[in-house]
């Protein structure tokens, strides 16, 4: 902090200096021509008057009376016009002052209106307007904050309402109706078991979200085995398709790498797989692709489903979107997956997008193959 203060105060020096010298050398400029122009304006009257003296005798007299006070005449001249210049300039650096201090109060404005200074401040002015757009995006940043934690307190209280609702009432009913059959009892059991791990998985969704955006996230990262990755993902992923009749079909280069973090890459992978289980029909085919385009991996997850109209292709990469508000409130999560995903793939530098058509919802992700 104190070297960075070290250098802001330098830089300030070396703007203050240039102005300093460039007042300096305009008093200089501005003396300089004052007094040529008065020294030649002198010669040429004086030329004029001994041309025109002879012939008439007024212009004798005047050039005689010139000739005689021209040493107070240059005084008068010197400290009228020096006196002017000096009082001019003299009051620059105050004018120049109070330019400075108006444009200090327009930073903390909420104007879009960039700041103006004189032509001598033109590189204050440039500093002054990198700090006005620095203020105003760190103003939008730290409302943004504020939003994104009111929204995850929102979200919080309405998605745990629901679940947590359920499983005191069926507790409730277990607590109170102590010679409830056998059945009906396992079946309430049940039930409260289901929405206690909607609870869980809810929470533990929040406090992903909640990670990636309060710290910053450093990414660990290596040449990965991609193939091997993704193996390893459809043999974990086995049970949870076969409960949904889906099957999975993986086509990709035995020999594709990309450079990043395993771990985060895993959690990409697990989390675009899941959506396109929860939002396939059963009894279909998944498709996972990988190639290698240029000096990137393309990674594609194809499902046939419900088709994505083109007007939420984009927001279904923001926090807390869902599809299917009525699905998602009994059964999916937090609306949260695919918006980590997208953080976690700009962090290595790459991209993902999605299309859907003809009931064929496909998610495109680019990965560098190497740093």
């Amino acid at each position: 902090m104190g070297t960075k203060l070290k250098n802001e105060w330098e830089k300030d020096r070396v703007r203050f200096n240039k102005v300093y010298r460039q007042l300096l050398l305009r008093v200089l400029s501005v003396v300089i021509i004052y007094t040529t122009l008065g020294i030649a304006a002198y010669l040429l009257t004086a030329n004029l008057l001994r041309q025109f003296a002879g012939q008439n005798e007024l212009l004798l007299q005047i050039f005689a009376w010139i000739e005689l006070h021209r040493g107070l005449g240059a005084l008068v001249y010197i400290v009228v016009g020096y006196g002017a210049i000096l009082l001019y300039y003299w009051n620059k650096p105050f004018q120049y002052l109070h330019e400075v201090l108006n444009a200090a109060e327009n930073i903390f404005q909420h104007t879009n209106e960039l700041i103006e200074l004189s032509a001598p401040l033109k590189d204050a002015e440039i500093y002054l307007n990198q700090l006005k757009i620095s203020v105003q995006n760190n103003e939008r940043v730290a409302q943004e904050a504020e939003q994104r934690k009111n929204d995850l307190i929102e979200y919080l209280a309405h998605d745990l309402k629901t679940p947590l609702t359920s499983v005191i009432g069926y507790l409730s009913l277990l607590d109170e109706a102590l010679d409830m059959p056998v059945e009906q009892k396992a079946k309430y059991v049940h039930i409260t078991l289901d929405k206690a791990k909607r609870l869980e998985k809810l929470i533990n969704e929040f406090f992903e979200i909640t990670r990636y955006d309060l710290q910053n996230t450093s990414l660990e990262k290596e040449t990965i085995d991609l193939y091997y990755m993704l193996v390893q993902m459809t043999d974990e992923f086995y049970p949870v398709l076969s409960a949904h009749g889906n099957t999975i079909k993986l086509d990709a280069n035995e020999d594709l790498t990309v450079y990043g973090d395993s771990v985060k890459l895993a959690r990409v992978f697990n989390n675009i797989l899941k959506n396109a289980i929860s939002y396939s029909y059963p009894d279909t085919e998944i498709i996972v692709g990988a190639k290698a385009i240029d000096a990137s991996v393309q990674i594609t997850f194809c499902n046939h489903g419900k088709t994505i109209p083109a007007s939420k292709l984009d927001a279904i990469f923001d926090k807390f979107f869902r599809l299917d508000e009525t699905r998602a409130t009994n059964t999916g999560g937090a609306g949260l997956g695919l918006a980590i995903a997208k953080e976690i793939i700009t962090l290595h530098g790459g991209s993902i997008i999605a299309e859907s058509e003809n009931e064929i919802t496909t998610f495109f992700m680019t990965l560098p193959i190497s740093c």
